[in-house]
């Protein structure tokens, strides 16, 4: 056995994180009432967090990027016949990372127009129409079941993973290192490419904070009535 780089350090944040974001998000909105501005702030976060996975899918390193785990039919056929040999993301790991990327993003993109019509308004609800905001939000909340679906049978398989097969995927994305009977360390996703993919999760955090929307005009001021001397 030798030990490996599996998880380079920027994954493992970016994947505890969205652990946290998704948990407190949950929390946050069954609670309601003032958690809601936390639930709020939580969901740009995650628009960042999402968006910089995106970037290191292509940039990061070897075990992170996109094209070392994307689960084509033959890889998936591979594993199925007990054929398929790697490190990283499973075939069928690989599904649940790219649904669950694409169910938080878009989650957390529907949460920046939504509102409850009472005292909360996501911070790009002002750029579309009130009936329209009203739509978004009830998928938000169909949506968010869907996504809570999908994180139990990810739990599931890290549990059936350790508990049947023997293999701790928790381990590594905690260290970094896993012990294997052959195989090469990660490689790439150095100092340029981590500063690129701040850059652009900086970008998406801003976007969706919707600081850039200029502030309504105030309302004209009322007409003073006239008043009549005699």
């Amino acid at each position: 056995m030798q030990k490996i780089k599996l998880w380079d350090l920027p994954t493992r944040l970016f994947h505890w994180l969205l652990v946290a974001a998704i948990a407190a998000l949950f929390v946050t909105g069954k609670v309601g009432g003032n958690y809601m501005v936390w639930h709020g702030k939580l969901g740009i976060l995650v628009v960042g967090l999402v968006v910089f996975r995106l970037v290191w899918g292509f940039v990061g390193s070897t075990y992170a990027r996109f094209w070392q785990f994307f689960p084509s039919p033959a890889r998936i056929l591979a594993y199925l016949r007990g054929q398929w040999h790697g490190e990283g993301h499973n075939p069928l790991g690989a599904l649940s990372v790219f649904a669950l990327l694409t169910l938080a993003g878009a989650q957390a993109t529907l949460g920046l127009f939504t509102t409850d019509d009472i005292a909360f308004s996501a911070p790009l609800f002002p750029l579309i129409e009130a009936e329209l905001a009203g739509r978004l939000t009830g998928f938000h909340h169909q949506l968010a079941n869907v996504l809570l679906v999908f994180i139990g049978l990810h739990v599931a398989s890290i549990v059936f993973y350790a508990r049947v097969k023997k293999n701790n995927l928790l381990l590594p994305m905690l260290t970094g290192w896993k012990n294997v009977e052959q195989g090469e360390s990660a490689r790439g996703g150095g100092i340029v490419a981590l500063a690129l993919a701040l850059t652009l999760a900086a970008l998406a955090l801003y976007a969706a904070s919707g600081q850039w929307i200029p502030e309504p005009p105030p309302p004209p001021p009322a007409e003073e009535a006239p008043v009549f001397n005699f």
